[in-house]
């Protein structure tokens, strides 16, 4: 049976017994920040078992995208070696919000593998949760399965839950037997040795879902008793398909075909030649996790999902590389990928462009480093050497090469090295805060207000109404609850006009007015973090209002800001005419990555490799620009969401919407789902400038831009910088870029003459540090020598192998631009063959001063933890030196 067919049936089987097939989850799991991806079925119905949201109905069906790469369910060192670990996954499951419990879910499955799927009755096991007794009597009372082959077993394998904290339960596990002939006699620890001989298979997950777990391990019972079972695509087509891995499913033979195609070498199936088909494993699942992971708006960087993306793509090129391919392959598979399981998951086709495109650019700037990598590598850690790796250098493999530090810290240990990744993480968070510091960071985009930390003070009336009136409104005359403590006024309006951040869009200010007082509003918040009602929260301005508890006002003044909203209204409508002009001009790989809509300036993340070109930025803004002069109107309506997507509506991944979503349509020119608030015409735009154009991540760029009063005054700025500008440079505006140029070509040359300055400084101290005292025995030599930043410590090492002649040396590197210190060691080839490595003096030294260092016979090079230390440093290492070649002078 084919892995499509079985997909089917299992969603079949459980309609037929009343289940709502829904489609699949995102990998990225919506509104939940305790997962980095989905890793099971049940992730996106988590809100249901919780009781926070809504059921779909009694009970539902899936076949959910799932990826393990990440926190308690890590199988990527797995994967390849294995035979059925895998990244990305199918889970088939079927879901009881509080419909049905253990008989009915026992008696599915039964019904399902041995009726619909023909598995044999005789080979089937159970293991149960051993304080599980109501499971243990379903099975023997709805199965054929005798007592003998049903197992209980401790929390580690039937207590299911899906991370530290959340739903959780006892579980009930289908395995298969595949032995030639089943024993039913056999010890638990002889059963549990067989599933990890993959002679017994478990194939299915029953979760008696039943408590809510917290972070302090409390266990809370969920409003209702829930089912959620997990059957794995992957393995049931294997059992089907009758062959031992997962791996020779046709759900991988094709990739693992197009990998032989595209290396030029044969992939065996036997079972002797297993170890020798790793990468070729490794090649079809990577494939198919970075397909779904570009598919479902998950872009490659080097942070959080993008970083764990980028990692599974460069470990499936290194593969690649190792075996000789030295051009890019991944993405051919990846869009064998696109073409076999886009009927069941339409995004990989709609984006197949996009996964392949972004793939291939991945691997060209991966190889395009891997050679320089691997040869810092072999200075680092040369064969035959050991030691410690200094961090920094461990981090110049990631930040130049692109060497993750997980395939470092792999080929330290073959070569027999350590990392300093103390010194790692350091340079590593340094290197974090200076982005975070330079580029501040993305605010997210939501269709409508998230769940903002409300008040929780004011005890206000639930059953008070709120109509949310700022999309037509700016000022209202409505009733309300009111509040005050400590000078903090609070209100909860009957009728809102303030608007409440999300969408990128900022919160409205204003004032609410009463009898005599009024009230700066400052702050817009949710009343409670489960309801949409909105409160405002300001400080006195005018008149008197005592502290109180909550009490209703009839009737009070509410009113927007209304420049400070029309200039936000300006700018949220300009972002959707550049996401269009976007699309437009570079593609429908853009999508939308963050959003800030501020009063002053707006702010656009979106999905694209590379920097735009000066025409390009030109074209984009030209169009939003004829956006806006041709003046159409910007309608909003309300329409289902299914209708919207036929439409043509563009909408957020990750995202989740409801069935009634608003809708914000230019006519002719773009169609998004958006709560926001928005001009009545572009027109009212009046102009836009994008002010810049940067990256934030690989394979996201940010657009800042300002309209209307912003721009104006923006062109006022840049005409009277032009003026200064000229004045001081003595030139007209139209002649400043010649100016220019003649002044920096003429900074560049000073700054060569001092760089080479520096050179010839560095030069001096080394002859000086190397001229010889007359003896012609081997020498030992130690000192301080400054450097220009940039300077290859590896061709220093040379020069002073070159100039000692017999003997050792070491070195305290400083650069005094910025203040690093380094020690620095080369020996010569006799001394080496005398048992004196120049890996053991770094090491030596660097302990000396509380850092970590190491390298080869030849060159070595370490840290240096406190500077005040060097000098004892060097004699730790002199004195080493000393013990192992006592002839030694110096």
């Amino acid at each position: 049976m084919k892995a499509d067919e079985l997909r089917g049936r299992f969603i079949s089987y459980f309609e037929r017994q009343g289940h709502l097939h829904l489609p699949s989850g995102s990998l990225v799991p919506a509104d939940d920040p305790t997962l980095m991806f989905t890793n099971a079925g049940m992730v996106q119905f988590k809100g249901i078992f919780t009781g926070e949201a809504e059921r779909p109905g009694p009970s539902a069906v899936t076949s959910q995208k799932c990826l393990r790469v990440s926190g308690k369910h890590n199988d990527l060192e797995e994967v390849g070696r294995t035979a059925r670990h895998h990244t990305f996954f199918e889970m088939l499951g079927n879901f009881s919000f509080g419909d049905y419990f253990k008989r009915d879910a026992i008696a599915f499955a039964w019904e399902f593998v041995t009726d619909d799927l023909g598995l044999e009755p005789g080979r089937l096991w159970a293991t149960v949760h051993h304080d599980d007794d109501d499971a243990f009597n379903l099975w023997l009372e709805l199965t054929a399965i005798p007592e003998a082959r049903i197992r209980r077993m401790g929390d580690k394998d039937n207590f299911w839950q899906m991370g530290d904290t959340g739903p959780c339960g006892p579980c009930s596990e289908l395995h298969y037997d595949l032995r030639a002939e089943v024993d039913d006699r056999i010890t638990d620890d002889q059963f549990e040795a067989a599933g990890e001989a993959d002679e017994i298979i478990e194939f299915w997950n029953l979760v008696f879902m039943q408590f809510d777990r917290a972070p302090d391990g409390t266990d809370t019972p969920l409003p209702a008793p829930s089912i959620d079972t997990g059957a794995g695509l992957e393995r049931i087509a294997a059992l089907l398909q009758g062959v031992g891995t997962n791996y020779h499913t046709d759900l991988f033979l094709p990739l693992i075909e197009a990998a032989e195609e595209g290396l030029g070498l044969e992939y065996s199936l036997a079972p002797e030649d297993w170890d020798d088909g790793v990468a070729f494993r490794v090649l079809a699942d990577h494939a198919r996790a970075v397909a779904f992971l570009l598919a479902d708006g998950v872009f490659p960087s080097n942070e959080k999902r993008g970083y764990v993306l980028r990692r599974i793509l460069r470990r499936a090129v290194r593969h690649y590389w190792l075996l000789g391919r030295r051009d890019p392959l991944l993405h051919e598979l990846v869009g064998v990928v696109a073409d076999r399981m886009s009927p069941t998951f339409p995004e990989l086709a709609q984006r197949r462009g996009h996964l392949l495109s972004t793939t291939r650019a991945e691997e060209e700037l991966f190889l395009s480093t891997i050679e320089g990598g691997m040869r810092e590598i072999d200075r680092a850690m040369p064969s035959g050497g050991g030691g410690t790796v200094a961090g920094d250098v461990a981090f110049k493999l990631k930040d130049t090469y692109g060497i993750p530090e997980d395939l470092t810290g792999l080929i330290a240990r073959e070569r027999g090295y350590d990392v300093d990744w103390p010194a790692f993480d350091a340079a590593l968070e340094a290197q974090r805060t200076r982005s975070r510091t330079g580029s501040g960071q993305t605010t997210k985009m939501h269709l409508s207000a998230g769940k903002a930390v409300g008040t929780i003070g004011p005890a206000w009336d639930r059953a008070l109404e709120q109509e949310f009136v700022g999309h037509s409104l700016l000022e209202v005359e409505t009733g309300c609850e009111r509040w005050a403590r400590d000078g903090e006024h609070r209100f909860l309006l009957r009728q809102n006009p303030f608007y409440l951040e999300s969408g990128g869009q900022v919160s409205d200010r204003g004032r609410v007015e009463g009898d005599g007082w009024a009230v700066a509003v400052t702050d817009v918040s949710r009343a409670w973090n489960d309801d949409d009602r909105i409160v405002v929260t300001g400080s006195l301005v005018e008149g008197a209002l005592p502290d109180t508890e909550v009490v209703v006002e009839d009737a009070v003044f509410a009113r927007v800001d209304h420049p400070q909203r029309r200039e936000t209204e300006r700018n949220h409508t300009a972002t959707h005419l550049l996401h269009a002009a976007l699309r437009r001009r570079l593609g429908e790989h853009v999508f939308q990555a963050g959003s800030l809509v501020a009063p002053d300036r707006l702010r656009f993340d979106f999905s694209h490799r590379g920097p735009l070109t000066e025409q390009e930025r030109a074209d984009i803004e030209g169009e939003v620009t004829q956006g806006i002069l041709v003046n159409p109107e910007v309608l909003a309506s309300m329409r289902g969401y299914d209708e919207a997507i036929a439409a043509g509506a563009m909408a957020l991944f990750g995202e989740k919407y409801g069935d009634v979503v608003r809708v914000i349509e230019i006519p002719g020119l773009s169609l998004e789902l958006c709560g926001g608030t928005h001009t009545r015409t572009t027109g009212q735009i009046g102009s836009f400038r994008i002010v810049s154009e940067t990256g934030v991540a690989a394979g996201v760029r940010r657009i800042e831009a300002v309209t209307g009063h912003g721009a104006y005054e923006r062109e006022l700025a840049r005409d009277r910088l032009l003026a200064e500008l000229s004045a001081q440079l003595r030139c007209r505006p139209g002649d400043l870029a010649v100016r220019m140029e003649r002044l920096i070509a003429e900074r560049d040359r000073l700054a060569g003459e001092v760089e080479g300055r520096r050179g010839e400084a560095t030069a001096r101290q080394l002859e000086t540090l190397l001229a010889g005292d007359g003896s012609n025995g081997a020498r030992f030599v130690a000192g301080r020598v400054e450097v220009p930043n940039g300077t290859d410590l590896g061709e220093l090492a040379d020069r002073v192998r070159g100039g000692l002649g017999s003997g050792a040396a070491v070195l305290h590197i400083v650069y005094p631009e910025d203040n690093r210190h380094a020690f620095m060691a080369a020996v010569s080839d006799d001394l080496i063959q005398g048992g004196l490595k120049a890996g053991d003096l770094v090491r030596a030294a660097s302990r000396a001063t509380g850092s970590g260092g190491g390298g080869g016979a030849r060159f070595a090079q370490g840290g240096v933890g406190d500077p005040a230390l060097a000098e004892g440093g060097l004699g730790a290492a002199k004195a080493l030196a000393s013990d192992r070649i006592p002839a030694l002078s110096g």
